[in-house]
């Protein structure tokens, strides 16, 4: 069987959430002796040296980059091209990120390749394979990351009906569809006949790595405008309540938006993220808002970490409580919950006891892979 794998991002910058799961599905792949070509989009941080980095790993066969097209040098053609056309057909244009010369340069890989099935990630490129005669034969998958509609629910012109009715149209152009949350089937399940899979996020477990503990808490995040929200949340109304003695590690992009306190160590960028989990005691996973799992919450749990988080850092989970999480909204609660995990033994066992027992049962290799067996028919 030969797949072709079309995931926008730079799969190996694993401080994001997203790109961890594109990973998590590429090892799937090898793991199972599938042969699986990837398609990107060109960015400074992702060419043909991290394709080539990927082939090294056997994680891939053939790598290919759509061509990067910078709007500000193009405002002619883009006018012509995309905007003025979507405008004509009134598509909602948040739902399609193609650019000139995306579409060609796909074409020329199928044109090239036979494939058994396609995956597409996310809404914003189903273009790529809309409306394909020299497909019709090939299977075609779209991993939906996230629930669009609601992410769009602060754009100028949004219509709850219009977009929500756009995005399910999209999905049912394709055989299956792959969600990470329930609450995503949920959802689509009530509009859409077809085979939808929730397939979570999977990690080998880790709750034997053991590390010195540098930190007392960790907390790893990328810089989209959730988590700058919620990063402001936590330093502005939970961080006054901790002790200034407590070791602070913020990884991640988010760090930017971070300012300088004496205990707390920003790390844009590491490695190995698991180096910097091991090092910790708890993790913690301010999110005031979004959809879908929180991929660094399941990465602390597989190392039975116990995670303090809002209501939204549970998003995805298959089990709300007795999962390793302590979950509030009241900054107070979330500061008492930090305290007790670090001053009580015996509670600290107790929640990282039922974290590795959740993450067991629900995100580990064993349990994820069974379930991507049935979708991809291995």
């Amino acid at each position: 069987m030969r797949v072709l794998y079309f995931y926008p991002e730079n799969p190996l910058l694993k401080t994001q959430g997203n790109n961890a799961r594109a990973l998590a599905l590429l090892e799937y792949f090898k793991n199972r002796n599938t042969e699986v070509d990837l398609v990107g989009v060109t960015t400074d941080v992702y060419t043909e040296k991290e394709l080539n980095k990927l082939k090294e790993e056997e994680l891939i066969s053939k790598g290919y980059l759509l061509p990067i097209f910078i709007r500000k040098k193009n405002k002619l053609k883009y006018f012509f091209y995309q905007s003025l056309p979507n405008r004509i057909s009134r598509n909602i244009s948040l739902f399609d990120r193609t650019r000139i010369g995306h579409y060609e340069t796909f074409t020329s890989i199928l044109k090239a390749n036979q494939y058994d099935i396609i995956v597409i990630s996310y809404v914003y490129w189903s273009k790529l394979v809309k409306n394909r005669p020299d497909i019709k034969n090939t299977k075609l998958i779209i991993d939906t990351h996230d629930f669009l509609t609601s992410q769009f629910q602060n754009k100028k012109k949004f219509k709850l009906g219009r977009f929500f009715q756009k995005e399910i149209e999209i999905l049912s152009d394709f055989d299956k569809i792959l969600v990470i949350s329930p609450e995503e089937k949920y959802i689509f399940s009530q509009f859409i006949d077809k085979e939808i899979a929730l397939v979570t996020h999977s990690l080998p477990q880790k709750s034997d790595l053991r590390a010195e503990k540098k930190y007392d808490i960790i907390y790893v995040a990328s810089e989209n405008e959730h988590n700058t929200k919620s990063a402001k949340w936590f330093f502005d109304h939970v961080y006054p309540l901790l002790s200034k003695s407590l070791k602070i590690a913020v990884v991640g992009k988010i760090t930017k938006f971070i300012d300088d306190y004496p205990n707390v160590e920003k790390i844009s960028f590491i490695e190995n993220l698991d180096d910097a989990y091991s090092q910790s005691r708890i993790a913690i996973c301010p999110m005031l808002s979004g959809t879908g799992i929180k991929i660094k919450v399941i990465e602390a749990l597989s190392l039975g970490l116990p995670v303090v988080c809002n209501e939204r850092g549970v998003d995805g989970l298959v089990n709300k409580s007795h999962n390793g999480c302590l979950v509030s909204n009241d900054p107070n609660q979330f500061a008492d919950y930090i305290n007790k995990l670090l001053t009580d033994s015996d509670f600290y066992r107790k929640i990282s006891s039922e974290a590795n027992s959740y993450f067991s049962a629900h995100h580990s290799l064993e349990a994820t892979y069974s379930l991507l067996d049935k979708v991809f028919e291995l």
